[in-house]
């Protein structure tokens, strides 16, 4: 029973096996990490690759960037997790089971199924098992099994305790200490053997596949079994007893071949068929402990161990291990397969292991030996002449038997590079901390032959041309070629910034396809020999363009592996052209300014690392294809808090994470910044993916590729939006596209309702506009009326002002006229008066000369003369002129007073023209010929005829006389 390793405390086991040279990447999670509680006791993985993990405080979640965590509504443990097929997530817990399923807005919602349990059955304790089978769901608890389905939930009760259940082959298999191993079929529980050949108080842990109809059956405390239809039998082999000691608490197929055993105090033991071991996994090799509770392959072939303490990741299917030699640790500079013989060479001494013959080396088994009198730093190891040559910092040393001979104690020997072969003797140049120096291998011995003459540069990087020249090159101080002459000396020219290299610093020289090249700072260049330079090599530039190289080195196939920065790249020419490939796994692991490439084949090339070395299985790296495939995982909109608009899931968790366009969510326009988050669930590969993405709607152009998983954006304007991204890996194949949809509002005030509102505003607006305008305008319209009529008005009184003023003008005229007049009529009455007081006093004047005279016929001439004077016909016509002049003068005066007063006189007529003419009573008298008094009389009288108001002037009134008309 499992929850009894609760209580167990067993003494560590030491392995009876050497492990594997080479092993996977261990990425270890903490619980610091995962944000969960330490135990971790069932692992599962969903066709989209999330993992899930039965955890102390819940389920977690985790899909290559992020982990979730869901706690069960009673805060309980979480032991044990399943994924049927249509994708709901069934966990057991403490009196607890149910499932996960994504709920509103993509996030994971649970459901609990305890209400569907009998009442009698609802104290079951944990489950430790769920298996899904067909459209049933199995869970186990020590006391009971429950089986549900669409009917609802159905118990078995243990015929003594239920210890395991799992399935198997496609059976669903469970132990009970009393009955032993049953098989469920037609609705019931059935004793796979008649009798119990397994112990009756050691639990079963797990079943897996072997072929056929084969299976291997693990116990906590006994070992492994073999299950067939012939029964159980023990495992047979020398490991069995170890497997016993160790309790195996789960287990997993690693391959068809392999299968990994979770132990309690030995972490995990891949073994094969027969049990024997082939890996083993510790803390020695990275385990964050050695107590493994559970154990899975997930899609990628990786296994992820849940840990007593802590979730561990083993990269278990990649194309990189790594090779620790020393368990003093130390960084890797050279190594050399030399007789069937792995040689590493480290800070720490030369190690060596024997390899068995496998195409990956790394999966060789043994233990790393130090060659004796090799201990500190080793620089080269090189096959020069069929002998084992090594460069350490104490000298030059040559390997037999694992035992290092010196043959050279000048302090620091960087390489070994053979001369051509012309030379009578074997010989070598070999680069030191001083120069250069060579050797000659005559009868089995090397012995020293000389140096080049004043030449003290450390010689690090040391090439040979085609034409004999030794290339050496100085980091800091530039390259040199040196030349042998005919009498055997040698001549040393420099090559710096003044002979085409980019710059005096950073040149290492290298030998590759026969050429002698210089990685700078700038790209590769390649020596001129027609003008004796160095100048940028065009056929290099056009594929790797001039980003800084350090190192070079050619493979067996022609590719060339290079170091640019601290990141590993290989020019491949396997393909119809050359590729790049990067591998990313390894930025930052090799050992800065000393790195070592030592191509073996393409199964094996050896990379000195920080930490020993990685052996890369290039060929299996090339091969392994991953489904490339990206989720977007979170999706958060911000303003002064966060509220989360989307958890991960469309759809169930198995399905393909589709949106649905009827579930486009709408974000109100007060969100100010909306938060993606998105991964791809390639576990083992997240170092080799890049992504890219864009928002439809707001951007055309996809970003550029970066590690990045996460993008935000902010005050988006109201419209509809479509987040899509991709990933692609290293080897540059891309991803389908994920996406997600959503809608931003507008602000209330741009809303439909708003418009509506707006539109009601407009037309009311509008229409008051109107009614303004209208009254407006009838007010305008009254004004300018009544402006009209003032204007008209002001006009009319203009006019008649100029009227009045011209009829006052015509008056003053008339009257100036009329005065004139009135002058001339009283210049004609005075001069009438005159002449008739003349003629009077010519008469009275005549009558005394006719008293005088004597002579008759005078006095009869002048008697005749006054009878003329006295006619008075003249004096009437006089009267006539003088009444029609008057009446032109006065508006026909006489005229209108005779229609009026038709009685009146022409005496009274004459005194009314001259009353009218507003003449004095003297004056009157005078014309009238009578006396004052007798004027006063006649006016007296005329008034009297009249009839004119004693109120009323008589003058007044006789200007008020007109002419009827």
């Amino acid at each position: 029973m499992k929850r009894l390793l609760l209580l167990l405390i067993c003494l560590p086991s030491s392995l009876y096996a050497q492990n594997t040279i080479g092993l996977p990447d261990v990425v270890n999670y903490s619980k610091h990490v995962y944000g969960g509680g330490l135990q971790n006791w069932d692992i599962q993985q969903d066709n989209n690759g999330i993992i899930y993990v039965a955890n102390n405080e819940g389920l977690l979640s985790y899909d290559g960037n992020t982990w979730h965590l869901y706690p069960l509504p009673n805060k309980t443990i979480v032991r044990s997790v399943e994924i049927d097929a249509d994708g709901k997530i069934y966990v057991g817990g403490q009196d607890e089971l149910g499932y996960f399923s994504p709920g509103i807005a993509g996030r994971l919602t649970y459901h609990s199924l305890t209400g569907l349990i009998p009442l009698k059955d609802k104290s079951f304790g944990d489950v430790w098992d769920i298996v899904s089978s067909d459209s049933n769901i199995f869970f186990r608890s020590p006391s009971k099994i429950f089986k549900l389905n669409k009917d609802g939930i159905i118990t078995y009760n243990a015929p003594q305790e239920w210890s395991y259940m799992g399935l198997c082959n496609g059976r669903i298999y469970a132990h009970d200490f009393k009955t032993g191993l049953m098989c469920f079929d037609n609705n019931a529980w059935h004793p796979l053997f008649s009798h119990n050949s397994l112990s009756t108080t050691d639990p079963v842990t797990a079943i897996v596949p072997l072929g056929g109809d084969s299976s291997l059956l693990a116990t906590l405390k006994s070992g492994l079994f073999y299950l067939s239809k012939a029964g159980i039998s023990p495992l047979a082999g020398t490991n069995n007893d170890l497997f016993k000691n160790e309790r195996i608490y789960a287990a997993a197929k690693v391959n068809p071949q392999w299968t990994a055993l979770a132990t309690t105090t030995n972490g995990v033991q891949i073994i094969d068929a027969v049990g024997n071991i082939i890996q083993s996994f510790g803390k020695t090799e990275g385990l964050q402990n050695s107590n493994v509770l559970s154990i899975f392959r997930d899609h990628q072939s990786n296994l992820w161990l849940g840990l007593d303490n802590g979730i561990d990741l083993v990269a278990y299917n990649s194309s990189i291990k790594q090779i620790n030699p020393s368990p003093l640790g130390g960084s890797g500079y050279a190594a050399i397969i030399y007789e069937n013989r792995l040689f590493i060479g480290t800070t720490n001494g030369l190690y060596s292991t024997a390899l068995q013959q496998m195409k990956d080396l790394s999966f060789s088994k043994g233990d790393f030996d130090l060659v004796k009198n090799t201990k500190g730093q080793v620089w080269h190891l090189a096959d020069i002449y069929n002998e084992l040559l090594m460069g350490h910092h104490e000298g030059a040393f040559v390997i037999k038997d694992n035992v290092a001979t010196s043959i050279s104690s000048n302090p620091g020997f960087w390489n070994f590079v053979p001369l051509s072969d012309s030379n009578t003797a074997s010989q070598f140049v070999s680069g030191y901390y001083k120069g250069l120096k060579f050797f000659n291998y005559t009868s089995g011995q090397f012995r020293e032959s000389g140096e080049v003459a004043n030449f003290d540069e450390s010689s690090r990087f040391v090439a040979i041309d085609s034409e004999n020249n030794i290339w050496v090159s100085h980091p800091y101080h530039g390259i040199y070629k040196i030349t042998k002459g005919a009498d055997n000396s040698f001549s040393v020219k420099k090559y710096t910034d003044k002979n085409g290299l980019p710059s005096a610093l950073n040149n290492n020289i290298y030998k590759i396809k026969n050429a002698v090249l210089a990685a700078t700072n700038k790209g590769i260049y390649a020596y001129n020999i027609a003008e004796d330079i160095f100048e940028p090599s065009s056929y290099y530039q056009k594929l790797l363009g001039t980003q800084s190289i350090r190192y070079l080195k050619e493979d067996p196939k022609g590719n060339i592996w290079f170091i640019h920065e601290k990141s590993l790249g290989v020019l491949d020419f396997s393909g119809t052209k050359p590729t790049i490939i990067y591998l990313p796994e390894l930025n930052n692991k090799m050992l800065s300014g000393f790195e070592f490439i030592y191509p073996v084949n393409e199964s094996n090339i050896f990379l000195g690392g920080e930490k020993g070395f990685f052996l890369i299985n290039y060929e299996k790296y090339k091969e392994d294809e991953p489904k490339l495939q990206v989720q977007v995982r979170t999706v958060r909109i911000i303003d002064n808090k966060d509220s989360l608009l989307f958890g991960g899931y469309f759809a169930s968790v198995n399905a393909n994470q589709m949106q649905d366009v009827n579930k486009i969510p709408d974000i109100k326009n007060n969100w100010k910044t909306i938060h993606f988050e998105f991964s791809s669930s390639l576990f083992g590969y997240q170092s080799n993916l890049e992504y890219s993405y864009k928002l439809k709607g707001f951007e055309d152009n996809w970003s550029e590729w970066k590690d990045k998983t996460e993008k935000e954006y902010t005050n988006l304007a109201a419209g509809s939006y479509t987040f899509q991204v991709k990933v692609r890996n290293n080897l540059g194949r891309e991803s389908g596209i994920a996406t997600f949809a959503f809608k931003i509002l507008p602000p209330w005030y741009q809303t439909t309702g708003a418009y509506l509102i707006y539109f009601l505003l407009f037309g009311l607006a509008i229409y008051t506009i109107y009614r303004i305008l209208r009254k407006k305008f009838i007010l305008q319209k009254e004004k300018h009326d009544e402006e009209q009529k003032r204007l008209s008005y002001i006009h009319e009184l203009e006019l008649n002002k100029t009227e009045n003023e011209l009829v006052a003008l015509r008056n003053e005229k008339l009257e100036a006229d009329i005065n004139f007049k009135n002058s001339e009529l009283a210049s004609s009455a005075m001069h009438l008066v005159k002449k008739g007081e003349l003629l009077s006093k010519i008469k009275s004047e005549l009558n005394q000369v006719m008293k005088s005279l004597e002579n008759p016929a005078a006095a009869a001439e002048v008697k005749k003369m006054i009878k003329s004077l006295s006619d008075d016909d003249n004096i009437d016509r006089e009267w006539e002129s003088f009444a029609k002049h008057f009446d032109k003068v006065h508006s026909d005066f006489v005229i209108g007073l005779k229609e009026k007063h038709p009685n009146v006189s022409a005496n009274e007529l004459k005194l009314c023209a001259y009353l009218r003419m507003n003449l004095s009573t003297k004056e009157i008298a005078q014309l009238m010929n009578i006396s004052v008094r007798g004027v006063e009389i006649s006016r007296y009288r005329l008034r009297k005829k009249l009839q004119v108001p004693t109120e009323t002037g008589l003058f007044d009134y006789l200007i008020s006389i007109q002419k009827i008309t």
